[in-house]
């Protein structure tokens, strides 16, 4: 379209609009359905935006960290420890190791053992801490020295499961991105529908404007005009209804897990103004190619 043809899209003309209908079913059709897709769009860019920031922090901070195992007896636990922990001073990359007290050992077993569980008694392994540098460690090499020098010591790294917790979020981001393209198929499609409804109905008054020297870049421009601006009245206010919704959700918290995170954090606040231009970008290609379809075939 050229500069002329959006200036007048933008500021419209009154005798074209009133080639729409200001009301009916169509408008409320359009405005309704930019108000509720915007609505879920604002919940699924939350869910894209939530579950990146769960992969990417899963990713940072388990492949920083390990655990180191030490299963052996009772009289040989503490100097099997100490031997660890000389090992791990001595092992480039790794930037600190600590060795769990009983009571952090205590906490980690309490969800599935209770509270008042008897670690005297029982053979419980005793747990290191490790926490790798910038460049990391060599895992298979330090295996090996423990193996020699530590007999009752078991790497693990977390590389056995989190790689898929770390697949899992980014699966559920990409849900997030589908979803949003469904979502703008969707709006699409129904307000095509709306468009082809208005312009049916308005098939007379389209065949005198024709008469009376019309073309139908300027009839078309009309229909595009009225459903792009309900479209972006309607997805503003759905957004408006999301976002309060958003904020209502529980702030993220390392108790609660990922599922009081959802929201949005930072920049990514401004992220959901986007929905009603996208909407209205929508609303303009499918209303342009459904009038320009549908004059064609009115005769």
């Amino acid at each position: 379209m050229s500069n002329g043809r959006i200036r007048s899209l933008l500021l419209g003309d009154a005798q074209a609009d009133r080639v729409v209908p200001p009301s009916g079913f169509t408008a409320h059709l359009t405005l309704f359905a930019s108000a509720a897709m915007a609505f879920l769009a604002v919940f699924a860019l939350a869910l894209s935006l939530a579950a990146g920031r769960l992969a990417d922090r899963w990713s940072d901070e388990l492949a920083r960290s390990a655990t180191l195992r030490i299963s052996a007896p009772a009289d040989q636990k503490a100097a099997q420890t100490s031997a660890a922990l000389a090992v791990l001073e001595q092992t480039p990359g790794i930037a600190s190791a600590r060795a769990l007290s009983d009571e952090e050992q205590a906490a980690l077993l309490a969800p599935w053992f209770g509270a008042d569980l008897p670690l005297d008694s029982l053979p419980v392994p005793q747990l290191i801490e490790v926490i790798e540098d910038d460049e990391g460690y060599d895992a298979e090499g330090l295996r090996l020295r423990l193996a020699a020098e530590v007999p009752g010591a078991v790497l693990d790294d977390h590389t056995r499961w989190r790689r898929p917790l770390v697949e899992a979020a980014n699966s559920l981001r990409r849900l997030g991105v589908f979803s949003i393209l469904l979502i703008g198929g969707a709006t699409a499609a129904m307000i095509t529908l709306a468009a082809n409804a208005a312009l049916a109905a308005n098939a007379q008054v389209i065949l005198v404007l024709r008469l009376v020297g019309a073309r139908d870049s300027y009839i078309a421009q009309a229909f595009v005009r009225r459903f792009t601006i309900r479209a972006l009245l309607g997805a503003a206010a759905g957004v408006a209804f999301g976002m309060a919704g958003v904020l209502l959700l529980p702030e993220a918290s390392d108790a609660g897990g990922f599922l009081t995170g959802l929201g949005f954090q930072g920049a990514g606040w401004f992220a959901p103004l986007l929905i009603p231009i996208l909407g209205a970008l929508v609303a303009f290609a499918a209303t342009w190619f459904a009038a320009r379809r549908r004059l064609e075939e009115i005769s």
